[in-house]
C-alpha cells in the first residue's frame, strides 16, 4: 500500500491549508491552539483519494455508508467550544466517522474514547489514526446514544451526529466542570448546543444553526 502524503501537493499542499485557515479566522475561529492543529491534521487522508482536491474546501464531503466529514469551520468551532478553557485530560466523541474529528481532538486532549456505529468506517478510522501515529485513541463499535460509563466521566464530550434531544446517559457521563457540545434537532431544522457542568448544576446554551446526519441507534 501506497504512503500517504501528509504534507500533500496541489490541492492539498501547505499553501492550500493556509488558506483554509484563514477562512477559518474570518468566519470567527479564534482560538490559536485549534488552528494550529487544523492546519497541521492531514485532511485529505480521511477521504476517498477522488475527492482530495477538496479536502481544504471548507465544506462537508460524504465518506461513505450515508456519512459525511464535517466542514471545517464545525469541526474547528466545536472543538474550540469543548476546548475553550484549555487543554483537557478525557474526552468522548460520539460519532468517530473517518476519524478526522478525533484526530484533531486527539492533539488537544490526553486521552480520546470514540464510538462508531458502522464497523467499516471505525476500520478505516483506525487504518487512519495508525497512519498519523496517535497512540492517545481508544475506539469501539457501539450505541453512541450509550457513551462509554465505564471509561467516564469526561471532561469533554463531543456528538458528531444530531439527536433529538441530547441522551440522558451521555449528560450523566459528563465530570463537574465538563462540556458537552452536540448538534441537536431533526433532519429539517438543528441547532449547536452547549452544555456544562458547574458542580452538580447541568446549564445549556443554544448557538447557532447547522446540519448532520441524524444520531442512530444499534450497530451497522
Amino acid at each position: 500500500m501506497t504512503e500517504p502524503n501528509f504534507e500533500g501537493i496541489g490541492f492539498t499542499s501547505r499553501r492550500t491549508r493556509d488558506r483554509l485557515i484563514g477562512r477559518l479566522e474570518a468566519a470567527g475561529i479564534g482560538n490559536p491552539a485549534v488552528l494550529e492543529v487544523m492546519r497541521q491534521v492531514p485532511r485529505h487522508i480521511f477521504i476517498d483519494e477522488a475527492l482530495a482536491h477538496r479536502a481544504y474546501e471548507d465544506s462537508s464531503l460524504p465518506i461513505g455508508h450515508g456519512q459525511t466529514i464535517s466542514q471545517p469551520y464545525i469541526v474547528a468551532r466545536m472543538t474550540e467550544l469543548l476546548v475553550a478553557q484549555g487543554r483537557l485530560q478525557r474526552v468522548l466523541e460520539v460519532g468517530s466517522g473517518c476519524g478526522y474529528q478525533t484526530a484533531v481532538l486527539s492533539q488537544l486532549a490526553d486521552r480520546v474514547w470514540t464510538v462508531e456505529r458502522i464497523g467499516p468506517l471505525l476500520t478505516k478510522a483506525r487504518r487512519h489514526w495508525s497512519q498519523l501515529k496517535l497512540r492517545n485513541i481508544t475506539a469501539r463499535l457501539g450505541d453512541g446514544f450509550e457513551g462509554w460509563a465505564d471509561r467516564g466521566p469526561f471532561d469533554g464530550i463531543l456528538l458528531a451526529a444530531a439527536p433529538r434531544q441530547v441522551p440522558p446517559a451521555l449528560l450523566e457521563q459528563l465530570a463537574p466542570g465538563g462540556v458537552l457540545v452536540a448538534p441537536v434537532g431533526d433532519r429539517d431544522e438543528q441547532v449547536l448546543e452547549r452544555h456544562w457542568r458547574e458542580g452538580s448544576v447541568l446549564k445549556s446554551e443554544v448557538l447557532e444553526a447547522v446540519r448532520f446526519v441524524p444520531m442512530l441507534g444499534g450497530t451497522a
